[in-house]
């Protein structure tokens, strides 16, 4: 309140504009110490002003690739309805698919050459080549299901259960998946379909497996830039699709 010595005028005994302002708020709208809830707040100002300058713009980040996400999905609505409406378990395993190909497209601008090499039906086996972590090829089994309408079932070496030893010891303990992580970064992935190469019963599997690490190595020389460079393979997320002989 303001003390009957003291007015809001201008004179020796005149008070500072803002605390008459905060005094006439009290009054207006029956709430006391008006001006202690004010600096309280100005205070949590204080305090959260580097959180959110630090927060929101990797929030709006997020928040840009959230809507692409979802206009990705929204493009195959029609797709995705007509799925849930033969087979629930098919529209989901669809909407998955469509979520890690849109997440594919925007962190990574993912590619598939060679697609059409995939059989529309019968047994095809695929060698994978991936890097540190298999994110690619989660990428690329999205692709063939949406594209083909084909599922990939997955087949590892015992070599991935051996190193290193202290994650599969972890596994053996725990029954947890426990694995290292590497990269991350955004760069651009693309994946290279080799030519088929067609079942030939007069061969043996050694004399198969060496055909194939032979075409697999071919593929490595022709389209993988080695030594890598993170830099330069961000910087590939901005040229546009490169022509494949």
């Amino acid at each position: 309140m303001i003390d009957k010595n003291q007015t809001c005028g201008i004179g020796q005994d005149s008070m500072p504009y803002l605390t008459c302002l905060i005094h006439i708020f009290e009054e207006w709208f029956g709430v006391e110490q008006l001006e202690d809830y004010l600096n309280f707040a100005n205070y949590l100002l204080w305090v959260f002003t580097p959180l959110i300058l630090l927060i929101l713009p990797y929030f709006t980040i997020f928040l840009l690739y959230l809507t692409i996400i979802f206009l990705h999905i929204y493009k195959r609505k029609n797709v995705l309805k007509e799925a849930y409406s033969h087979n629930l378990w098919d529209g989901a395993r669809k909407t998955v698919a469509t979520l890690w190909d849109g997440h594919a497209a925007v962190w990574h601008g993912y590619e598939v050459h060679g697609m059409e090499k995939i059989p529309e039906e019968g047994p095809a086996l695929i060698i994978f080549y991936h890097g540190a972590i298999p994110i690619d090829f989660y990428y690329f089994m999205a692709k063939i299901f949406i594209h083909k309408g084909r599922t990939c079932r997955v087949v590892a070496d015992h070599f991935v259960f051996k190193i290193p030893g202290l994650f599969r010891w972890l596994y053996e303990k725990f029954r947890y998946p426990f694995a290292p992580m590497y990269g991350g970064f955004p760069v651009k992935l693309r994946t290279y379909l080799g030519d088929p190469i067609p079942y030939d019963p007069e061969i043996t599997a050694e004399e198969l497996a060496e055909k194939t690490k032979n075409a697999v190595q071919a593929l490595i020389d022709k389209h993988q830039r080695i030594p890598g460079n993170i830099m330069s393979a961000l910087l590939e997320r901005f040229h546009k699709n490169q022509k494949i002989n």
